[in-house]
């Protein structure tokens, strides 16, 4: 079994080098080795690393635009204008909303909140939404984690005499809008040091110059956006999580408390995982279902009978998300399994009636299976137009790829990973056939492995408590700071299970003498026949600690793996079904009619080939199907193939070990039968069997003897017997030296033990 990524472990920094780092000193060794591995190699980075705080926060007037900013957003105020604070309906957005709304409020502002309407709005600056606000008497909109895609309806409000401050972190486009202010941390030119914030990053430093001091109570908003919003967790952002986790596990406001005990989240223990898996889905799936305004109440409420009701609606809308994604990821990867977009370096799939709230999940499962840069689009027939979102891989920047094609697009924003647009139905294909122009001027290569860096490599022995703690000095983890990944030799599995309720999951034990470490391994259940025929592994995971009734014990999260040697399934059958030809590969057959008969109901992708073609030495994943005659024949096969797994079902539709070989008295009752009766017919055989009380398949086989020695004759479909025939051994028949090979075929491959038969094959190598 060959792992998904490149293993690449780091090298480790020699003693010298680490002394050179007085800050290492003190340090446990482990700790001291990561952070060199990651770039931090003086004493000014280390202590900053590993003692995040406010004094890490720059000024937020480096920012472009920030004084002209604040100048107008405090004039307003002074003037008593009607602010609207334009959001977006992610976490990342909500939490932005949240809080620039939450600083106006403070600075007595006359403060509206819009965020738009994923299905009606689309992402970003919605020049119908523009003209409803501005309609309804605003006389200043601020955008917070949007806004620098917004050239059409940032230049209406403008000729309407309403001004537009663009507080954004997305990728910025050729042509910027002429608002009164773009802060953003990597406006061209601008001086700021860190270009990594987020949407909520960037509110909190306009909200930090608003107020003239760090607004600390609003640091919850800020970890959530931030880790929500997967960018880098160092230099500023490492302390604004830092602090701001700090902030969420005593925060007072209702809605998160609510929110914690509806996802099972422990508000005192909060950390970045829990936050990226707990909070922020749900957040997200208020915008992904409905309108993601209720998600800015839950935040801002102070009423806790309130927070609870809503907190409870927010997990109804999680579950109904995870079974979208569910129902149309298996859609999408059935689109994206058709030879014609296997052809295609990139994938745009799109259909009718799919959820677009859901769409960039579907396209992040997508390309997690494929490995392709893929957009999953919604067609409405009503419009014409498809709506989706799009995911990448690291190697393909997807914003360059359609910001080059933005003429083909009416919506369009994101970023190198992820992408939201919508698109004319009927330009489609033209954007398939840019995506794939830009794979190739890229040079797209789709077969090699994505890199994987491994920071240690342990024995199961020095997997401990004490490990694990050591390692959590490095948290929050994050993009830029992951969790430390460690590569774990394991001679020996144990208790291996699917579980989850549709079983997609795998959890084992690692076994290493008296050492034990349970394994989770999500979305691999479909990995627990291949891991049952294996006796070792090399894993690749990161350590955390399960808690269940009072008792916290060490686990390792999988994220790869690999085996050495061959992988050996045992799918023997004797009755042959459709589950049995499931996986793509090469079947391998020792019968050639039963090819014939089998080769149309393999899964696309699959060949039939026979046990003595050339295909055999090349084939990667076989499916031996049938019996072969006798080992000799089998032995060929064997020593031909290099496969990395091999199934066996070794199907015959009668077994000549279960049915044994005749005894002497069979024969002579069966040919004495014969000279008493010429010319019996061979179709009434069956009857024959019955009537003598002998089995038909054994019957035939006596024939057989019978006819190879001379004792019988077989004319125009009547068997007689020879009158004076030769004398001859039954056992000097070249039939009956067949089936005793056969039964001996059938009792080593398919009537042994699996263990007998791995043996076996051991033998033969």
């Amino acid at each position: 079994m060959e792992a998904q990524y490149k293993w690449q472990l780091k090298t480790k920094p020699t003693e010298a080098e680490l002394k050179t780092v007085t800050a290492f000193d003190a340090m446990p060794p482990a700790i001291a080795e990561l952070l060199w591995q990651r770039g931090l190699r003086d004493d000014d980075a280390v202590t900053n690393f590993m003692q995040p705080n406010s004094q890490q926060l720059h000024d937020p007037f480096l920012l472009n635009d920030m004084q002209k900013a604040v100048e107008r957003i405090q004039s307003a105020v002074e003037a008593g204008e009607k602010i609207t604070v334009y959001g977006d309906y992610d976490a990342d957005g909500i939490t932005s909303t949240t809080l620039m709304r939450e600083t106006l409020e403070i600075l007595g502002a006359d403060v509206n909140v819009y965020v738009p309407n994923r299905f009606t709005d689309g992402y970003g600056p919605n020049l119908a939404a523009y003209q409803r606000i501005i309609a309804d008497g605003t006389q200043l909109i601020v955008t917070v984690d949007n806004g620098v895609s917004g050239l059409e309806p940032i230049a209406y409000a403008q000729e309407h005499g309403v001004d537009v401050v663009v507080t954004d972190h997305h990728e910025l486009p050729a042509e910027l809008p002429k608002a009164t202010a773009i802060v953003h941390p990597r406006y061209p030119g601008s001086d700021y040091p860190f270009g990594d914030l987020c949407g909520v990053g960037v509110a909190f430093k306009v909200a930090t110059a608003l107020l003239d001091e760090i607004p600390y109570e609003s640091l919850d908003l800020v970890a959530i956006g931030t880790i929500c919003d997967l960018v880098s967790l160092t230099d500023e952002n490492r302390a604004l999580v830092s602090l701001g986790l700090q902030q969420l596990q005593n925060t007072s406001r209702p809605g998160l408390v609510a929110l914690c005990q509806a996802a099972g989240v422990e508000q005192a223990t909060i950390d970045a995982t829990s936050i990226g898996f707990g909070i922020g889905p749900r957040l997200n799936a208020i915008g992904r279902l409905g309108d993601a305004t209720l998600g800015v109440n839950l935040l801002t409420t102070f009423d806790e009978e309130q927070a609870v009701e809503q907190a409870k609606f927010v997990e109804s809308q999680n579950k109904e998300r995870q079974g979208l994604v569910q129902e149309i990821t298996t859609a999408a990867m059935a689109m994206a399994e058709t030879p014609e977009n296997q052809a295609h370096q990139t994938l745009v799939l799109a259909h009718t009636g799919w959820h677009e709230g859901v769409l960039g999940i579907v396209a992040s499962h997508v390309v997690e299976q494929t490995g392709k840069p893929t957009l999953v689009l919604n067609i409405d027939e009503a419009t014409g137009l498809a709506k989706g979102s799009g995911r990448s891989v690291e190697a393909y920047h997807l914003f360059k790829a359609l910001d080059a094609n933005r003429d083909l697009l009416t919506h369009f924003g994101g970023h190198h990973m992820a992408v939201g647009l919508t698109v004319a139905v009927d330009q489609i294909e033209a954007i398939q056939t840019a995506m794939d122009a830009y794979a190739t001027e890229q040079h797209l290569d789709l077969t090699a492995k994505q890199p994987l860096a491994i920071d240690l490599a342990l024995s199961l022995a020095e997997i401990t408590s004490d490990l694990y703690q050591t390692l959590q000095q490095l948290a929050p983890f994050g993009t830029d700071n992951p969790e430390p990944l460690i590569e774990l030799e394991i001679p020996q599995l144990a208790d291996l299970k699917q579980i989850g309720a549709d079983q997609k999951h795998l959890k084992f034990t690692a076994v290493e003498q008296q050492q034990k470490l349970p394994i989770l391994a999500f979305n691999r259940g479909a990995l627990l026949p291949a891991l049952q025929a294996v006796e070792a592994i090399e894993i690749v995971g990161t350590l955390s600690e399960n808690t269940w009734r009072n008792q916290t014990t060490l686990q390792m999260m999988l994220k790869d793996l690999k085996t050495s040697g061959q992988i050996l399934l045992d799918q023997r059958s004797n009755h042959l079904t459709q589950q049995l030809f499931k996986n793509t590969g090469a079947y391998v057959f020792f019968n050639p009619k039963l090819l014939a008969q089998l080769q149309t109901y393999l899964p696309a992708g699959s060949q039939a080939i026979l046990a003595t073609d050339a295909e055999v030495a090349t084939a990667t994943n076989i499916t031996v199907v049938d019996e072969p005659t006798d080992l000799t024949e089998f032995t060929t096969f064997y020593q031909q193939q290099s496969a990395t797994q091999l199934a066996f079902i070794c199907y015959a539709k009668h077994s000549a070990y279960l049915d044994g070989i005749s005894n002497k008295q069979q024969f002579a009752t069966f040919l004495v039968y014969l000279r008493q009766h010429p010319g019996i017919e061979k179709a009434r055989l069956g009857e024959l069997a019955t009537y003598l009380k002998m089995q038909l398949p054994l019957m035939i086989f006596m024939l057989e003897v019978f006819f190879d020695l001379g004792f019988v004759r077989i004319e125009r479909g009547l068997i007689s017997a020879e009158p004076q025939p030769e004398k001859h051994a039954l056992e000097s028949a070249p039939s009956y030296q067949q089936r005793l090979a056969k039964i001996e075929m059938e009792k080593q491959l398919v009537y042994s033990t699996f263990s007998e038969l791995k043996n076996w094959l051991k033998t033969i190598s």
